[in-house]
């Protein structure tokens, strides 16, 4: 049977990155996947709040209303466009960074519905981010997914050179 070369088009997805100073060093909020698929992944699995963006909706209000459901809170300010990084997975994801403080003790997540264990019958509830965390940026480029580094460093770019133009 022949495959079709054609592609589904790639899905696009939005987020925030929070930015901080505290103790002269910048620091930016990271948040970590909930489920069992995650559980024992640290390095290399952190991600900036985002999700997917529906049909039709604006790509900044998608942000926002991505990252109140995965945190619980909203968040207002100055948001910054950032250009937009491809994932390994073809994902495209649009993000804003904004200066901004969050209490990650102050987490509360939506959740998700999947069968755990496995081909058990069973459905659990798992938290879409379990955790949220602070981290200076040597720590984030290590933690976070692969294909989200270049937020981060346009972020440390933009800061370095005072270019941080709110839309």
């Amino acid at each position: 049977m022949a495959q079709s070369s054609a592609k589904s088009p790639a899905k696009s997805s939005a987020g925030l990155l929070l930015f901080r100073e505290q103790a002269g060093e910048l620091q930016v909020l990271l948040v970590h996947p909930g489920g069992p698929f995650w559980a024992k992944k640290d390095d290399g699995a952190w991600s900036i709040p985002k999700g997917e963006i529906t049909a039709g909706e604006d790509p900044l209000a998608a942000a926002r209303r991505e990252f109140e459901e995965e945190l619980g809170a909203a968040v207002t300010g100055e948001f910054i466009a950032l250009d937009s990084v491809k994932q390994p997975g073809g994902k495209l994801v649009h993000a804003w960074a904004i200066r901004a403080n969050f209490d990650p003790s102050r987490l509360k997540s939506n959740t998700f519905s999947m069968e755990w264990p496995p081909r058990s019958g069973r459905r659990q509830e798992f938290p879409e981010v379990d955790r949220a965390e602070w981290f200076g940026l040597e720590a984030a480029r290590r933690k976070i997914l692969p294909g989200q580094t270049g937020l981060l460093e346009q972020l440390s770019t933009r800061l370095q050179h005072g270019r941080l133009q709110p839309v």
